[in-house]
């Protein structure tokens, strides 16, 4: 296949996970990619570090003529620890990665996609960004921001003919929520896992890849300044004891 055929694209946080899922779905539909990351992948690159991204990707431009497509996938957790448990170090370091990395990929991404007239830039948010709940108050509180960002740039990028969306991941088993499933498994609750979505089940990284290969292509050539939720249903309700709801099974 090909719908992505003569596409250039970087992806952060490529060593594994969704990142690495998506430089592979990417490269079968037919674009050059260069995957970065601090280790594992083809470049090591500090997705929060601005001299490093900025070289990023006048690297890729030089090499490659251009640029098409800026995955901003890059991403840590920080863990579950309550407001009053962490430190502003703490929310720094989350923010640095988790916000200003997309800012970094917007800034110096739109001025290598405007030289070609067009480009797509994603970047990853959550479900935790929508609602409380999903993750812990910093990296909450950061895939929000992602979430404003993308509204922002896509509205200050009018008549660019570049697009910018994020994708809203729900529980994706990747190195980030290994954790999770590892104790479930070792519990013997694996079946547990995404138990309060309507899917019942936790997400896979090419799911996720499925919604960035969207974005990217020309199929996607309408659709700007959104956030694509992709959780299996988790978000469209408040969560709820399904046997006691009163439910048709089907």
């Amino acid at each position: 296949m090909s719908r992505l055929a003569g596409k250039i694209a970087i992806v952060t946080g490529a060593g594994s996970g969704i990142g690495a899922a998506t430089v592979e779905l990417f490269r079968r539909e037919g674009a050059t990619v260069v995957g970065a990351d601090l280790k594992g992948a083809d470049v090591a690159c500090d997705a929060g570090e601005e001299e490093q991204v900025r070289a990023l990707v006048e690297q890729v431009v030089a090499d490659h003529g251009g640029l098409d497509v800026f995955f901003a996938n890059a991403g840590v957790s920080g863990g579950f620890d309550s407001l009053f448990e962490q430190d502003a170090a703490t929310w720094a370091e989350i923010l640095r990665i988790n916000l200003i990395g997309p800012f970094l990929a917007i800034k110096y991404a739109a001025p290598a996609m405007k030289a070609k007239g067009r480009g797509s830039i994603i970047a990853t948010a959550s479900v935790a960004g929508l609602r409380s709940g999903a993750g812990g108050p910093a990296y909450s509180a950061s895939k929000a921001g992602v979430i404003n960002l993308v509204k922002v740039a896509a509205t200050q990028l009018a008549g660019a003919n570049i697009r910018v969306n994020a994708i809203c991941p729900g529980l994706i088993e990747t190195g980030m929520t290994q954790f999770i499933y590892d104790r479930a498994r070792q519990k013997g609750q694996e079946a547990a896992i995404g138990h309060l979505n309507p899917l019942k089940r936790g997400g896979e990284p090419v799911e996720i890849a499925n919604a960035a290969l969207f974005l990217a292509s020309d199929e996607a050539s309408y659709v700007n300044g959104q956030a694509i939720v992709v959780d299996g249903g988790l978000s469209a309700s408040h969560p709820f004891n399904h046997q006691s709801y009163g439910r048709t099974s089907t």
